[in-house]
């Protein structure tokens, strides 16, 4: 049998999670392989929801426009279920709203985007055994009835919630079983309701409709009140969907045409490490969660890109292993907030009885005070998340400033020092760490990593910079360190 050494990573798992891993290692010239067990792309819709963070991370990298032209962005989106919806217009970016976009559309067009940079995709491989020793990974299974085996120096697990690289890395996956099924439909829909976005819950049950993206289908979601919870290998009937949607709506909403149909639990488990040696979990093999929200395939995308860059430093020499460890530190406690999300919106859908009514209408009126229904919106759409323990000691002049320092940057204008316009998301398209300063510096900078500097007019960018004469952003797009701007520093004669 012939052990291929060729790739610097293999990744387990072909869905989103794996396939923007290896676009992020592939951008950064990283030899890798994708290994997928089924032979063909999903075709159902599964995940729906693309949140604003995603959306940033794709224009991150300079692709945000193929996801937007074949979704249908909304600019409010639910929590619970209950009635006052989330106002994600109020969100500070280029993309104040949610995009509905089935998942067979976002596999697709990331796959696509993976095939741009080069990324060996393999289908139909099984893979059946991770081992790992101090210098590699060891990958084995089969393809049909033929064994192979890859070496590489790392490996990352994407292969799902019933992660074998998981169970190969005896990680415990800890959480809470089910005890809840939300049946789920595609559909078309002969007597839609006037709202494209509609959340019910009464003594019937808990009702979630929403617009699939492409014009004619909807998702239907329901938990029936008086058959809470059924196996969700269990067939899906459109007559069990209908007849359930009708009795919480009060009206038959004629479904017809499914194009899938699913049940899914409440069950919440996370991965006890998200780093053992040199393998990784991310998505759903890291973390699962009820399908509250639309969080779960956003946060594995997230995970994937946090993990992607700091993996090629260390193969390409300019980090060290330390910066791995990172990425359990700044990701799980994120995994750890999206299960008591999703805990917590679960548990608001699907109680029925007069106190859990009382208490949704509560909860409902305090999402109208504009506070509150910003802070549930930036959870939701990933907005919130920041990472405020600094990869690296800050270089001479640079300082890691709590509540700015570790937050995301939205996409903002830039006027570069010559007099020409253009915007901070188009220098992170390759993937590297962009150093925006107002004059030329002649200390260090305070990594090894390739940089592209860009120098910015005096005074013109204080939107962005305030008080700071320099900011390092991190290749994920979040800021690293700042610079602050001295009195003696004489900006205008650098210029």
């Amino acid at each position: 049998m012939i052990v291929s050494n060729e790739f610097d990573v293999v990744v387990v798992g072909g869905g989103p999670v794996g396939l923007w891993l290896a676009c992020e290692l592939a951008l950064a010239k990283v030899k890798v392989l994708v290994l997928e067990r089924r032979t063909e792309r999903v075709t159902q819709s599964r995940a729906l929801t693309i949140h604003a963070r995603t959306l940033e991370v794709f224009a991150l990298r300079g692709i945000a426009e193929r996801f937007l032209s074949q979704g249908r962005p909304n600019p409010v989106f639910f929590f619970g279920g209950l009635d006052t919806l989330l106002d994600f217009s109020t969100l500070e970016s280029h993309f104040p709203f949610t995009l509905f976009l089935p998942q067979a559309t976002t596999e697709r067009l990331i796959e696509e985007r993976a095939l741009e940079l080069g990324v060996d995709i393999r289908r139909g491989h099984l893979v059946e055994q991770v081992e790992q020793n101090a210098e590699s990974v060891i990958i084995r299974g089969r393809t049909g009835e033929t064994p192979f085996v890859f070496a590489a120096r790392y490996a990352a697990g994407a292969d799902g919630a019933r992660s074998m690289v998981r169970h190969a890395l005896a990680i415990d996956f800890v959480g809470h079983p089910a005890r809840h099924t939300m049946t789920l439909a595609d559909v078309a829909l002969d007597a839609p309701p006037e709202k494209p976005v509609l959340t019910l819950v009464n003594e019937a049950g808990g009702l979630v409709l929403a617009p699939r993206g492409d014009g004619v289908h909807h998702r239907i979601g329901v938990i029936d009140a008086s058959s809470p919870y059924s196996a969700s290998s269990e067939p899906v009937s459109l007559a069990e969907v209908a007849a359930c949607a009708a009795r919480i709506f009060g009206g038959d909403l004629r479904p017809r045409d499914p194009v899938w149909m699913s049940r899914f639990t409440d069950e919440s488990r996370l991965a006890e490490c998200y780093r053992k040696g040199r393998i990784f979990l991310a998505g759903d093999a890291a973390h699962i969660n009820p399908p509250m929200g639309g969080q779960g395939m956003n946060v594995g995308i997230q995970d994937a890109m946090n993990l992607g860059w700091k993996l090629a430093s260390v193969i390409h020499g300019t980090a060290s292993d330390e910066i791995l460890d990172s990425y359990q530190s700044e990701r799980r406690p994120i995994g750890e907030a999206l299960q008591e999300d999703t805990l917590a919106q679960f548990a608001l859908f699907s109680s029925f009885d007069p106190p859990a009514l009382a208490l949704r209408r509560m909860l409902s009126g305090f999402l109208r005070l504009p506070q509150v229904n910003r802070q549930l919106s930036d959870q939701l759409s990933g907005f919130g998340v920041a990472y405020p323990e600094p990869l690296f000691e800050a270089a001479h002049n640079w300082e890691h400033r709590k509540g700015v320092s570790g937050h995301r940057l939205s996409d903002a204008n830039l006027v570069l020092r010559g007099g020409a316009r253009t915007t901070l998301y188009h220098y992170l398209q390759e993937g590297r760490w962009v150093l925006l300063q107002v004059a030329a510096e002649s200390n260090a900078t305070p990594v090894r990593d390739a940089i592209n500097i860009v120098s910015l007019a005096p005074g013109a960018n204080d939107g962005l910079l305030g008080k700071f004469a320099s900011m390092l952003v991190r290749p994920d797009g979040y800021l690293a360190h700042v610079r602050i701007l001295y009195e003696s520093d004489d900006f205008e004669a650098a210029a």
